[in-house]
């Protein structure tokens, strides 16, 4: 029974960075979203989630829906360091949108055929405070996006 709350209390603790809450962390990667556009020289739009994105070709037609399979190309990076960990490596992949993070579910429908963006993607709108395999925790993400087809 100790070891079980001493197991919560590590997981409550360690969640988001230096012990700030949910919203504290998301606001705190929002700022370091900005300082990283800032320093770049780059503009971004941003959604009331706190996505910033950049589209950076149009595409034509229309844009997919959040039931859609899409057809992309991409990059995806940690912000930190601008390492990459994973890509397409010139073979699309085909995905459920509904089946993925939440920074995909709410960008790839900003673009239509042919589009591509830059994505920047809190924690909270990707692998949150535990992370993914390469993705640590509270992790902000970069993601290069190409949506070929859905």
């Amino acid at each position: 029974m100790r070891f079980l709350l001493l197991a919560l209390f590590a997981i409550t603790l360690f969640s988001c960075e230096k012990g700030r809450t949910p919203e504290q962390q998301l606001q705190y990667e929002i700022e370091k979203i900005q300082d990283y556009l800032n320093d770049r020289n780059l503009t971004a739009q941003s959604t009331a989630s706190g996505l910033h994105y950049i589209i950076t070709e149009e595409g034509s037609g229309t844009n997919p829906s959040a039931s859609s399979t899409v057809t992309v190309h991409y990059v995806g990076k940690l912000m930190k360091n601008e390492n990459v960990f994973d890509q397409t490596n010139g073979n699309p992949a085909t995905f459920k949108l509904a089946n993925l993070i939440e920074g995909w579910k709410e960008g790839i429908p900003l673009l239509k055929r042919g589009g591509k963006g830059t994505f920047f993607v809190p924690s909270a709108l990707g692998y949150g405070p535990y992370g993914s395999g390469d993705i640590p925790g509270n992790a902000t993400l970069i993601f290069e996006i190409e949506l070929v087809d859905f």
